[in-house]
């Protein structure tokens, strides 16, 4: 909870000091930090060799935001103000003290005073840039520049320094000297020469990079900035540098791959991917499997599908146990294509594939990705290799023919129905498909003469309604009863064909032969209500409304 007052004591400077005085009574300060001027003074030390060390992060930046509205503020600010003058008075070398007396006054309102703050500052910590940025931030920019360029005597070590007196000239070659000078005193700083090179022209931007990571070869981002920038052959040249220079560096190993398929060079890749993990394994870097994800995450953004599939070939296994890799595999695509990034996730399907080639619903997996993101051509391909590993799966040759039909390619799906045929010649389900295709063609006779194959073959209940139903369509009613004769000799328990045949009947005007068809199926399959509902509607309809109602009361 936030205090209201601060101890007056706190306030006062110790009594009894000697001329070789003593330490401030630190605790006393402590009592202070919650206060509502919110100065977080963290006294760290009590006594170590006369210095007082305060951690600055808090106070100070609550010191920037804070708005003086009354009375009782203006006098928690004289006692804060008492506050730092003890720390200053105690410990002078401590810029912190110095830059938080200097923001409080600028609260304050009192920019004059705060100014003559940190001239003294710069004076007392010349060595401390901090209190060189401070002041150079309350001046005008004219000002600042001159405070800068003696800053950058005092402190020249000083990156922060040197990139904002960059940043207050307003033209650009005036900020490439105030760069390359700085460059010249701390050669190896990255961000110095970040900053640089951001500033020139490709061409001089290569130049400078050439110079810069011989100055900082641990930089990582410089390496790959000139990669970018050179020729084929040349980038090739920097990224071999670039190897021996940060051995363990991943990264370099991506954009090595991404070169090679950039430039059309895309058998290359899965190679290089499997020398990289060869070679981090011999440098002790071990195979970080959710590093590695990311970067083909990252490479298919890059517009590098190649890249993004060999990367995902030699990681996926990476600290999986055989026995949950399909599971855990079909995971990561799911999560690949949550993210939108269904390059990964049909390189994951690959992957998955090439291990489990005879698991049916892999391949519908990947299908219905290749489906939903893919292109038809892609969908096709697949489907056709996914019959070739499974061809008893008959959902997959379903799938290819509707695929076929659905583009408008009538003879490539009565194709592939045919090879379905010969590696399936009982499947219901194909027989369906096929005789649907061609009737919706118009070619009946052919339809006809499929279904009979298809009773011959397979014979199930649905094949015979079928081609009851078919005949129907067709307005072939004697055709339809002989098949519903026959198809009773097969299933004489089928509720559905009695009921079928029975419609049939009915649609032909005899009402009493359908209802002695229903009460034939109503002994034979007792324990069908559709047949009681069916038989109640046909009473309801020929007027007998009793018959009907004793039918679904025997039913309940």
């Amino acid at each position: 909870e936030t205090a209201t007052a601060i101890d007056a004591r706190a306030a006062d400077p110790p009594g009894g000091a000697s001329s070789s005085g003593d330490l401030a009574d630190l605790k006393s300060l402590g009592e202070a930090r919650n206060s509502v001027l919110s100065v977080k003074l963290d006294l760290m030390s009590d006594s170590v060799d006369g210095q007082t060390v305060v951690d600055p992060k808090g106070y100070l930046t609550d010191l920037g935001s804070m708005k003086v509205s009354s009375d009782a503020e203006i006098g928690d600010i004289k006692k804060a103000r008492l506050l730092l003058d003890s720390v200053r008075q105690t410990n002078p070398s401590h810029a912190p003290a110095w830059i938080a007396s200097a923001r409080l006054e600028e609260v304050a309102g009192r920019m004059g005073r705060a100014r003559q703050l940190l001239k003294e500052a710069c004076q007392v910590v010349a060595t401390a840039e901090d209190v060189w940025l401070e002041a150079a931030r309350l001046s005008g920019d004219d000002q600042a520049k001159g405070i800068l360029a003696e800053a950058v005597r005092k402190v020249p070590s000083s990156v922060k320094v040197w990139l904002t007196a960059a940043s207050l000239e307003k033209e650009d070659e005036l900020r490439r000297l105030v760069l390359r000078k700085a460059l010249e005193v701390i050669p190896n700083s990255v961000k110095l020469w970040q900053a640089a090179i951001d500033l020139e022209a490709p061409d001089d931007a290569r130049l400078m990079l050439a110079r810069a990571v011989e100055c900082v070869p641990h930089s990582v981002d410089m390496w790959l900035a000139l990669a970018r920038l050179e020729t084929y052959e040349g980038a090739r040249q920097v990224l071999n540098q670039a190897l021996e220079a940060v051995p363990t560096e991943p990264l370099i190993w991506v954009a090595a791959v991404k070169l090679e398929e950039t430039h059309g060079h895309g058998e290359r890749c899965d190679k290089l991917m499997s020398r990289a993990l060869k070679w981090l394994e011999q440098h002790d870097l071990p195979t970080d499997r959710d590093l590695w994800l990311g970067e083909a995450e990252a490479a298919e953004r890059a517009g590098a599908p190649l890249t993004c599939h060999a990367i995902i070939k030699h990681v996926l296994a990476v600290g999986v146990e055989e026995e949950d890799r399909r599971r855990i595999w079909l995971e990561d695509a799911d999560t690949f294509a949550g993210k939108g990034s269904h390059e990964c996730a049909r390189a994951v399907y690959a992957a998955c594939l090439a291990a489990f080639p005879t698991k049916r619903s892999v391949w519908e997996r990947a299908a219905q990705h290749e489906k939903a993101h893919g292109t038809r051509e892609a969908l096709d391909a697949l489907l056709r290799r996914a019959v070739t590993y499974c061809p008893q799966a008959q959902s997959l040759w379903l799938m290819a023919a509707s695929e076929r039909r659905s583009a408008g390619d009538v003879t490539g799906a009565q194709e592939i129905l045919t090879q379905a045929f010969r590696a399936n010649d009982d499947s219901e389900a194909i027989w369906l498909a096929a005789s649907q295709l061609e009737f919706d063609l118009g070619e009946k006779e052919r339809a006809r003469v499929l279904l009979g194959r298809a009773r011959e073959s397979a014979g199930t209940e649905r094949i015979w309604l079928r081609s009851i139903w078919m005949e129907r369509c067709e307005g072939a009613i004697a055709a339809a009863l002989d098949l519903c004769s026959r198809a009773l000799q097969v299933h004489p328990r089928s509720a559905k064909i009695h009921e079928t045949k029975a419609a049939v009947e009915r649609a032909a005007g005899d009402v009493d032969v359908a209802r002695a068809t229903f009460q034939r199926a109503l002994k034979l399959c007792p324990e069908a209500p559709a047949l009681c509902v069916a038989a109640s509607r046909l009473e309801e309809q020929a007027g007998v409304v009793g018959r009907a109602r004793s039918l679904l009361e025997a039913a309940r």
